[in-house]
């Protein structure tokens, strides 16, 4: 079996494209239901994301599980598959870790180093391993790609590439209502980027900010926390009004702010939409008053503009996937070897009842010292092959089929032998 992972994402796909195929609940079980009843996915792990859709497989077949996979895409989101195909992208064993590995650490975000995939991530595997549907190799492929972006976020400043992100909104606002010190802020949204929006903002001193969100109590913590003023969702309509500069990311799958929330404003407005699919419908920035400032016209020259924390990301993701794929090679070698030290402890056990039952006058003492010494003479022919085979196995050669042969080795017994406990709690 083989990882691929299928999917679509801002840099492949546009905008619109991307809000047309976006999966509510309903559609994302439609989509994992199909792939159930397929017969070339064995696991499968669903990334669903504001600006993405991908799902990872561990699959039977490469050509069987890209026809599966596109077809159950193209039923889940509504869009023609022949329109589909134009915007996925498929890649295969090492180049489908490198591209989760990739996403986990923030490298493959519109809004590059944004930290919330890894709960995005977290989130996916949770519910892939309560429906059953991710197995020991895309739980253990997850939990290192969770692994990767801590370290990623930990160990180098890709952070501030999203503070960039924000600031250049905001500076790109200012150019148009005003030095930001003179105007009242509304952030919509309590999320990752919407706090960081809120702290960016308070930091650098408003004339008023307010935070609203669909869940009352999460946009009164991040209130608490910057100062704001929090209000409930219903309040929406009346604080666009009385706001100059509207931050919005939400994650909602439709636009939050329509044409007809805004009555007829006459002072200058700024909306910053962090938000993919958009929060801001694109009528909104019609109006002669207000300038939207979207994802497509923020996003270019941050990476840029952050080559360094980037250029470091990449390097810790490339020495991360060689050593996923090492472990990897390795790690599947293991069952088999397994296999062959159960065989030969079955065989010392055998030959040593035969000598008990051929010297009975054996005392316990002389019994043991035989046993010991049985077990150290197998132990040490069976440890430089099966050490070296695992070597070979992470250097890209598989001698799991000749270990089998020569050992008469049944396949089908060795995981009977060596599957690990399922690990209870996520990374």
């Amino acid at each position: 079996m083989s990882i691929i992972v299928i999917g679509l994402s801002h840099k492949t796909a546009s905008i619109d494209t991307l809000e047309q195929a976006a999966l509510d609940a309903p559609a994302r079980e439609t989509l994992l239901t199909r792939l159930d009843a397929g017969e070339h996915v064995g696991e499968a792990l669903l990334l669903d994301t504001c600006n993405r859709i991908e799902v990872y497989a561990d699959a039977y077949t490469f050509h069987g599980a890209v026809t599966e996979i596109g077809e159950g895409l193209a039923e889940a989101t509504g869009l023609p598959l022949r329109e589909l195909r134009e915007n996925l992208y498929v890649h295969y064993e090492d180049r489908a870790v490198a591209h989760l590995f990739q996403v986990s650490a923030g490298l493959d975000s519109m809004a590059v180093g944004e930290s919330q995939i890894l709960g995005q991530l977290r989130e996916s595997l949770r519910t892939g391993r309560e429906s059953g549907r991710v197995g020991s190799v895309l739980d253990g492929l997850a939990q290192q790609a969770l692994r990767v972006g801590k370290r990623a976020h930990a160990e180098t400043d890709i952070d501030t590439v999203s503070r960039s992100l924000v600031e250049r909104g905001v500076q790109q606002a200012e150019a148009h209502v005003g030095p930001l010190a003179a105007q009242r802020v509304l952030v919509v949204g309590a999320g990752a980027m919407s706090s960081l929006a809120a702290h960016t903002v308070a930091r650098t001193g408003v004339a008023g900010l307010t935070v609203i969100n669909r869940t009352f109590d999460s946009a009164r913590r991040l209130a608490d926390a910057t100062g704001a003023n929090p209000l409930p969702w219903d309040a929406l309509p009346a604080a666009l009004a009385a706001h100059d500069l509207v931050i919005s990311c939400t994650g909602s799958v439709g636009h939050v702010i329509e044409e007809s929330h805004l009555p007829a404003v006459q002072h200058r407005q700024a909306f910053v939409d962090l938000a993919l699919p958009r929060d801001v419908a694109p009528e909104v920035g019609e109006r002669p008053e207000v300038q939207v400032f979207s994802l497509a016209h923020l996003g270019a020259g941050v990476e840029g503009s952050a080559a360094d924390q980037v250029r470091a990301v990449r390097d810790l993701v490339t020495g991360e996937v060689a050593d996923y794929l090492v472990a990897r090679r390795a790690a599947s070698v293991a069952p088999t070897v397994a296999l062959l030290r159960s065989r030969a402890a079955d065989v010392v056990a055998a030959e040593l009842g035969r000598l008990q039952q051929r010297l009975p006058g054996l005392s316990d003492a002389e019994q043991a010292q035989v046993q010991l010494t049985v077990h150290r003479v197998v132990e040490k022919l069976l440890h430089t092959p099966t050490v070296r085979v695992k070597q070979l196995a992470g250097e890209g050669h598989d001698y799991t089929a000749a270990l089998r042969e020569l050992f008469d080795l049944d396949a089908r017994q060795t995981a009977t032998v060596s599957t690990p406990p399922r690990p209870e709690g996520l990374e």
